[in-house]
């Protein structure tokens, strides 16, 4: 069975957001990159899936140059390929990353690296489009099942289940099927140094992008404000305050360690 993850680069939840000069977007000079949470979860779950069950992952990522890095931290954490759709991830809507997707899905049908299960995030974690796993699965005419905390593959079906609005949710699609992985049911592992050093010599298949991108409908802008900085007040005692603090705290802690031996 071959599975194929997809995964995206964007900016780490940890940096600092600052605006560009005009206010009309994010300046990404200086922040730091990452996969997406839930895309990591899928990863995790194409390599469990190998490593349980035999068969290969593949990773494919639609973006820029810079997204190789994010492509072989995947392969650190234990895929065995890796597919780079070359293209400037701004100009990408859901329905461009879906085409592109499925170009190279329907590009390896009929060979013996044919794809039996797409994975890919719930949502990205810059866009949260929810897009693009379901215009995949509509593109190659796939079931698709979203939102799944865990799965297994039982012959030529997989168990998906999920949380839903009344509690959680099972579903059985046939193969081949697209799932869409929710964070939280799949912990990733952290990619192991052999991983990391292997991960820098691997291959990765480049594949072009087929078709421009789709026009889609002009967008107004408008400029935002940064977020104010709220420092924590700080509050400023007298020395002999803090003095007198710090003498009250070591009498206690005597008396606690006086009492504590009498009790042994």
């Amino acid at each position: 069975m071959n599975t194929l993850v997809c995964i995206k680069r964007v900016p780490g939840a940890s940096s600092v957001v600052t605006l560009t000069d005009d206010a009309m977007g994010v300046d990404t000079k200086h922040v730091g990159w990452t996969t997406s949470p839930h895309e990591e979860c899928a990863v995790e779950a194409a390599v469990q899936r190998v490593e349980t069950s035999g068969g290969s992952a593949t990773v494919l990522t639609v973006g820029p140059d810079d997204a190789l890095e994010q492509v072989r931290d995947a392969l650190a954490m234990g895929v065995g390929r890796a597919v780079h759709v070359v293209g400037e991830t701004d100009a990408f809507g859901p329905a461009d990353v879906a085409r592109a997707v499925a170009d190279v899905v329907t590009s390896k049908a009929g060979t013996d690296e044919a794809f039996d299960l797409v994975l890919l995030g719930n949502d990205a974690a810059d866009t949260g489009d929810f897009q693009v796993g379901i215009r995949l699965a509509y593109r190659l005419g796939w079931p698709v099942v979203t939102g799944v905390r865990s799965f297994s593959v039982e012959g030529d079906r997989v168990a998906a289940v999920g949380d839903g609005p009344d509690g959680v949710e099972h579903f059985e699609v046939p193969l081949p099927a697209v799932l869409t992985v929710k964070e939280g049911g799949i912990t990733p592992r952290y990619p192991s140094l052999p991983g990391r050093l292997k991960a820098k010599k691997a291959p990765v298949e480049n594949a072009p992008v087929e078709k421009a991108p789709v026009e889609n409908a002009p967008v107004e802008k408008a400029p935002v404000e940064n977020a104010p900085v709220e420092n924590a007040p700080v509050e400023n005692a007298p020395a002999n305050s803090a003095l007198s603090r710090v003498r009250s705290d070591v009498v206690v802690r005597s008396v606690y360690a006086e009492l504590m031996s009498l009790k042994r």
